[in-house]
């Protein structure tokens, strides 16, 4: 297949090399000249594993010079979304397949909201990964990957496009028809760990270890979780509490996503974990303290560089 791979950063990037080594016609698009260059330059290298992946790919800063594509994947950070879907815009007809797989609740809504739902797939990965330097990514942990259609009427067919896309690429991807409890499963783990890393800056494996952060965590978990049931979902608290520790168990001194982005003094993405959360419960009933509190302290703590 033709793919572009819109943000080529740790996730996007690792898709892209092995999306290529499958033998796709991969192109990247990003926003940074500077990796841009360099992909183009020398590559895209992944480590995974003892063994580098290196990919000799097209990467560019203009969409409209690659042309339509069979399958898009958008792999930005959530604050950028939106001027993503003006990417996606320059690479999409008639049949091409739109698909996020971001952290998070809401990037889904942004780009429906910019393209429409048609051929919109939506999903979340447990796959791991980071970056080492620009052009280099890690892909330090394999997991299971979920895609389903945006809209819960549609066909299957866009979905299984982008599940065969990603599965030859080795990713082991499921199509879901119900591909949102799937997305509500890993929020639970993100709402209740991202922030709790990022606000003390414990590794995932102390995290895991600490007697006084894990009650907030299991907290976390079960208000998620609460609130996702109330919205129809079948999720399981028990077995979220007992993944989540299973998760932060075999974590060692891996960092979360959110505290490396609050040790760059980056934008985190608050706003589709936990926010997204304290939002969805405006539909019901249920109270959302803890995600409210982790909201506020990491804004708070956003705020504090600006100042």
């Amino acid at each position: 297949m033709k793919l572009a791979v819109v943000g080529a950063g740790a996730m996007g990037g690792a898709l892209a090399v092995e999306a290529a080594r499958a033998g796709h016609a991969v192109h990247v698009v990003d926003v940074s000249a500077e990796l841009v260059g360099r992909v183009n330059e020398q590559g895209l290298r992944v480590h995974a594993g003892d063994s580098v992946i290196t990919a000799d790919l097209t990467a560019t800063t203009e969409p409209s010079s690659v042309g339509v594509v069979d399958v898009v994947v958008v792999f930005v950070k959530a604050q950028h979304t939106q001027s993503a879907a003006k990417s996606v815009e320059q690479l999409r007809g008639d049949d091409t397949v739109i698909a996020t797989l971001q952290n998070g609740w809401g990037n889904a809504d942004v780009l429906a909201g910019e393209l429409g739902p048609d051929n919109l797939v939506f999903g979340v990965t447990y796959n791991s990964c980071s970056v080492l330097e620009l052009g280099v990514v890690r892909h330090s942990g394999r997991g299971d990957t979920f895609v389903g259609p945006y809209d819960a009427n549609a066909s299957l067919g866009p979905a299984e496009t982008a599940g065969e896309l990603l599965r030859t690429s080795g990713w082991a991807t499921t199509v879901s028809p119900v591909v949102r409890a799937e997305i509500w499963k890993k929020l639970v783990l993100n709402c209740a760990t991202l922030p709790t890393a990022a606000l003390t800056g414990l590794t995932i494996g102390a995290l895991g270890r600490s007697e006084l952060m894990m009650p907030i965590v299991e907290g976390l978990a079960e208000e998620t979780t609460a609130v996702a049931r109330a919205l129809g979902l079948d999720i399981d608290p028990a077995e979220r509490i007992d993944r989540i520790k299973a998760v932060l168990a075999n974590g060692g001194p891996g960092k979360a996503s959110m505290l490396q982005d609050v040790e760059a003094r980056r934008k985190t993405e608050i706003e589709v974990i936990n926010a997204a959360v304290v939002r969805a419960a405006e539909k019901t009933s249920v109270p959302t303290p803890l995600n409210s509190l982790m909201v506020g302290l990491v804004a708070g703590l956003e705020t504090s560089w600006r100042s």
